[in-house]
């Protein structure tokens, strides 16, 4: 897929939105009315159609903005800005990209959707820790639980329960509901009506202070592997709200240790 360098973009044309197809359209202004859009037309948005957007603070180029949409999918600058503005609208064409892109028919969960996620999620489990091999099947069975139960929806739609779940079997909770012989249909039926917030954050950076204690270094292993893997997805124009919830959930248990988890252990770069 190749990227348009301009400020401003050209829309693909989606019925009841920009119908002339040499419409010029300010990127952020046509992000925001195209969630506004589906609102309108009864998408169910749990947290209205309002996009966020947040700047990384930088007294100097390459700025980075991050921009996350109704339904919890985040996309970040992918070009290398020079001015905060052009990081804002890098981030703001590269989600408007993808948000069009996910009304097409493939991008709704289906059997045929959910049998190939599955193989991925297990795929990209090979090679990780031995903490987390050891409660990957049941993360599995969790998220294709997960999936089944949302068929219909589309995935930018269903990404922050679909973060929420990733977030679980990462730090390692899907794990320890399992040995408390928790079903996957009670863990799904109480995720599935929380957000994503800053108390659900806190709770993982509590373990993660935890494990600091046991393994020193951890939290600073575990940084500096979501860093690469954020900057990666993002340069890569690709979805970035798990490795982008790691990181802030691993910076607040750093901060909660006065810094001590990266300055007192080294990693193998």
């Amino acid at each position: 897929m190749v990227y348009p360098e301009e400020p401003f973009w050209v829309l693909p044309t989606v019925t009841g939105f920009y119908e002339d197809r040499d419409y010029r359209v300010n990127v952020v202004e046509a992000l925001q009315e195209f969630w506004q859009m589906k609102q309108s037309r009864g998408a169910e948005l749990k947290n209205g159609a309002l996009v966020i957007y947040e700047s990384i603070p930088a007294n100097s180029q390459p700025y980075i903005c991050f921009v996350t949409l109704p339904g919890g999918s985040c996309f970040g600058s992918f070009q290398n800005c020079p001015t905060k503005a052009e990081a804002r609208r890098s981030s703001a064409k590269i989600a408007l990209m993808n948000s069009v892109f996910n009304e097409h028919p493939s991008r709704r969960i289906s059997d045929e959707f959910i049998q190939k996620a599955v193989q991925d999620a297990r795929t990209s489990f090979k090679g990780t820790t031995s903490q987390v091999n050891e409660g990957t099947e049941s993360g599995i069975g969790a998220f294709r639980f997960m999936l089944e139960a949302n068929k219909g929806r589309t995935m930018l739609e269903f990404q922050e329960l679909m973060t929420v779940f990733q977030l679980l079997h990462w730090n390692g909770s899907l794990k320890a509901m399992r040995e408390r012989h928790c079903s996957r249909q009670e863990v799904v039926a109480h995720y599935s009506n929380r957000s994503l917030d800053d108390e659900m954050r806190s709770q993982m950076a509590l373990d993660w202070i935890a494990r600091e204690h046991d393994s020193p270094g951890v939290i600073r292993r575990e940084l500096v592997l979501a860093e690469r893997e954020l900057e990666t997805f993002r340069m890569a124009g690709r979805e970035l709200r798990f490795p982008k919830e790691k990181k802030d959930i691993l910076m607040i248990a750093h901060n909660q240790l006065g810094g001590s988890a990266l300055s007192s252990a080294s990693i193998d770069d």
